[in-house]
């Protein structure tokens, strides 16, 4: 897809939502797998990751999420024209837990509601869905809820976590530019191959093997090919935000702030160093929270940062499972960012 244009959209705010239950990656592990552990935490930078405690999933912190910052931006229910989720953590293969949540949230039946299956790149993706609908002004106000419940014990990667964003109509509103793209060749280095219809759940896909690192894997689980995500994602964020740039104009010094997926830390410095930038520009969110899928580039923005009725220039930038990556740049002008919720 070609770079472009929004206009007359507005951010409003961003609220997250975290399970209280913290994981240590170096206590919270038998003490054979300390030193892979250390390892682990020292090329990645992930040390704590949240999740969710059993029967809690991603739409439980998602309605929170949406609750908290429609009570704040002192919207009613009513108002709220579109919702959409981005995520790979459904309740159900069927329905979509958007229209689910619609009806929780008490929203009006004449809510647009959908379901996008997008993970670690979803973030831009969702702010550009719901933006395409506000543009025109047949949607006033909209909320983007983005995140996975993908935690757990054994894999010291992943977290839990929910994001809720508003944008809004507004014809003073400074533009926002988007830069989206899939590239469905690398679809097996980041894939669950079982479990849908292409290769239907059996017996042998739950049986456990034992992996170099002495942890235990099975089919139906997540597979991914480190190396050949690396070469993706330090090639392709770059370009990505170099084509938001040039799009606006600006010079990509002057950006505040650029939020990156948080997958790791070697990716985000080797993107920092291919853009001469500083990493200051980088806020990470990876120590306390680790690699959060889609809402990790929300979950930065509000924790790492103050944008608390502030302006500032950014630029969010996500790429992950698809193989997808995308950019967005916008100005944040008085929008809000409530305190984080844990539950």
């Amino acid at each position: 897809m070609p770079t472009f244009t929004i206009n007359n959209v507005r951010f409003s705010g961003l609220i997250s939502c975290v399970p209280l239950k913290k994981i240590n990656n170096l206590n919270d592990c038998s003490l054979d797998l300390r030193t892979y552990r250390e390892k682990v935490c020292k090329s990645t930078g992930i040390y704590e990751r949240r999740i969710c405690p059993e029967g809690v999933c991603f739409s439980d912190l998602a309605k929170i999420a949406a609750e908290k910052l429609i009570h704040k931006l002192d919207w009613q229910t009513d108002e709220v024209e579109a919702l959409i989720i981005v995520s790979q953590s459904p309740d159900y293969p069927t329905p979509s837990t958007a229209i689910i949540l619609q009806d929780k949230l008490g929203l009006s039946t004449k809510t647009i509601a959908y379901d996008v299956n997008l993970g670690c790149s979803g973030y831009p993706f969702g702010l550009h869905l719901l933006a395409s609908l506000v543009t025109t002004g047949a949607v006033k106000k909209g909320v983007v809820l983005v995140g996975d419940k993908s935690a757990s014990l054994h894999n010291p990667l992943f977290s839990d976590a929910a994001t809720a964003t508003a944008l809004e109509y507004d014809e003073n509103a400074p533009p926002c530019y988007f830069d989206l793209n899939s590239d469905g060749s690398g679809h097996k280095n980041i894939i669950v191959p079982a479990g849908a219809h292409r290769e239907p759940l059996s017996f042998h896909h739950l049986i456990p093997t034992i992996q170099p690192d002495g942890s235990t894997k099975r089919y139906e689980n997540f597979i991914l090919n480190g190396p050949a995500v690396y070469k993706f994602a330090v090639h392709s964020a770059p370009e990505s935000i170099k084509k938001v740039i040039q799009k606006s104009g600006k010079n990509i010094e002057k950006v505040d702030y650029i939020f990156l997926h948080q997958a790791n830390k070697l990716i985000n410095k080797t993107i920092a160093d291919k853009l001469q930038l500083s990493e200051t520009k980088f806020p990470s969110s990876l120590r306390e929270f680790g690699n959060t899928s889609g809402a990790s580039i929300p979950l930065t923005m509000t924790t790492q940062v103050d944008l608390n009725h502030k302006s500032a220039d950014i630029i969010m930038c996500g790429y992950g499972v698809g193989l997808s990556w995308g950019s967005c740049m916008m100005n944040i002008n008085n929008a809000i960012f409530p305190d984080l919720i844990e539950v």
